[in-house]
């Protein structure tokens, strides 16, 4: 789409959502006006992707802020607390919802004046997330393009479930490097893992491509390790739930088993994720809390069952990649090696909390 991809956006006083569920056959949005739809929204994936359900968060916060009507300034305040509760509980793996949540928290506790006045100040800290998230994600962008292997032919890179523009407030992580490379004339080609159980690189990161015009080939999960024995893969860049202090990565499930298969070949494989999404409190990525989802979405395609009754089911939605396979993590910083990563954000982050 020649004017982008925005999942999550402000729009005539309710918060609009691109329906990722009912990708890629219906593009459909879904109006938000409450904390309560909001929260329901992320626990269903209707927005879905760290940085997504970070904005997504933010706004939801201030519908929280909004619906409460008293004029006391410490009660919105308490009621913001119980807002955080509900919205904590919903993914309880990607770490920008909760980084969304505590920097809306600290606007409101830091604003002086009414309560209608905190009131817009939240809107207005939930919609800079918003834009800064579109431009953080360029930046990715343009330092992963600099990070790829340096080659005179165009590469052709693979990627898993959906780090695009729909899993961010627009632009993309790992797609986002992608677009970059395409624009600068640099790629000739995604190959997109489908990610199963939910399907998102078949869904939603092909359909991405498809809008903007960039060449794209489906693989089924189990493919990758031979396409890259074949010599078909150049570089793999995925994004992030959440990156321990150590540069271990949470991501899809999958994602761990596409890294051990670039170690094996020699592939370099690259994290791209927004600095927010890393988690310098957890110092390495056994810690990291991993999310298990309903079985439904292993044992049912579409409404089909696939196995018989009976069967047992575990089904978690992420896995966790060692950092010493990750070549890269690419931030709006720049790109760190995961053993140097803590040092290399922490001037950053300092001269952001200073600012």
């Amino acid at each position: 789409m020649s004017q982008g991809i925005f999942p999550v956006q402000w729009h005539e006083n309710s918060v609009r959502l691109i329906d990722q569920t009912r990708l890629p056959a219906e593009y459909s949005v879904v109006d938000i006006h409450c904390v309560d739809d909001m929260a329901t929204a992320i626990t269903t994936m209707i927005v879905r992707g760290a940085p997504a359900i970070g904005v997504a968060a933010a706004f939801g916060m201030y519908l929280g802020a909004r619906d409460y009507a008293d004029s006391d300034r410490q009660g919105l305040l308490d009621h913001l607390e119980q807002v955080a509760i509900l919205l904590r509980q919903t993914r309880p793996t990607a770490v920008n919802l909760f980084w969304a949540i505590d920097q809306m928290l600290k606007a409101a506790q830091a604003r002086p004046g009414s309560v209608s006045e905190i009131q817009a100040y939240l809107l207005q800290t939930a919609q800079k997330i918003c834009d800064d998230d579109i431009r953080t994600c360029q930046q990715i962008g343009d330092h992963g393009l600099a990070a790829l292997p340096n080659s005179p032919e165009k590469l052709r890179i693979l990627t898993h479930c959906n780090a695009g523009a729909l899993a961010t407030a627009g632009y993309g992580t790992a797609l986002g490097v992608i677009r970059s490379a395409w624009s600068a004339g640099r790629l000739e080609r995604v190959y997109a893992d489908e990610t199963r159980p939910r399907w998102q690189g078949a869904k939603l990161t092909t359909w991405e491509c498809v809008q903007e015009g960039i060449p794209v080939t489906l693989l089924a999960d189990t493919m990758a390790a031979h396409c890259m024995q074949q010599g078909m893969i150049d570089a793999v860049v995925v994004g992030a739930d959440r990156i321990a202090a150590n540069g271990d990565t949470a991501n899809k499930i999958g994602t761990y088993s596409v890294a051990l298969a670039a170690q094996a070949h020699g592939i370099p494989f690259f994290i791209a994720a927004p600095a927010s999404t890393v988690d310098l409190a957890l110092p390495e990525g056994s810690l990291i809390p991993i999310e298990q989802r309903d079985p439904e979405e292993v044992y049912l395609v579409g409404n089909q069952r696939i196995c018989p009754e009976g069967v047992e089911f575990y089904t978690p939605a992420f896995d966790v990649t060692p950092a010493h396979l990750i070549k890269g993590i690419i931030t709006e910083f720049g790109v760190f090696p995961p053993e140097r990563l803590e040092a290399g954000l922490a001037g950053h982050l300092n001269a952001e909390h200073q600012g």
